[in-house]
């Protein structure tokens, strides 16, 4: 059997996805399992667009909750490094700046599991945070990105 791959994230996230996990089961499957027996009554199935869409929204539901329960069993919560208060780590933010003469930016390193950039929130698997992990405040980074590679220096490290 494969060894199932380990989803980093925060308490915070970790909560985030165990909130989720129970609204689905408790409140939204049964939506669900209600939408499905309607659109039975209406009749002959092989036509049936209603209930051909609450079955796709059940494979959808049901999905997502082995999704859900897949992560959770496999959480590895990051736990912050006091010791190291100037190294970009998971977990932490980090503000940088383009060089050079770009604007800063502030992205908090987290799991791929909870990962949002429009929260200021990006993967430890984007190429910007593999790039700055394990680096210092002062330090200059070299970043390769889809459109060419960037260097920045390392501001803050929160």
């Amino acid at each position: 059997m494969a060894l199932e791959k380990n989803y980093y994230m925060t308490e915070e996230g970790k909560q985030k996805l165990e909130k989720e996990l129970h609204f689905l089961k408790t409140e939204r499957r049964q939506e669900v399992v209600e939408r499905i027996k309607v659109a039975r009554s209406f009749g002959d199935l092989s036509e049936n667009s209603e209930y051909d869409a609450a079955k796709d929204e059940q494979a959808f539901v049901e999905s997502r909750i082995a999704q859900l329960e897949k992560m959770i069993r496999n959480a590895v919560i990051i736990e912050s490094d006091n010791q190291n208060s100037n190294v970009v780590q998971l977990g932490k933010s980090v503000t940088f700046q383009e060089l050079p003469d770009g604007d800063e930016e502030t992205y908090t390193i987290v799991g791929s599991a909870e990962a949002d950039p429009f929260e200021g929130k990006i993967s430890n698997d984007s190429p910007m945070a593999k790039s700055l992990l394990g680096h210092e405040i002062g330090e200059e980074v070299a970043v390769m990105t889809p459109g060419g590679e960037i260097n920045v220096k390392i501001i803050k490290v929160d």
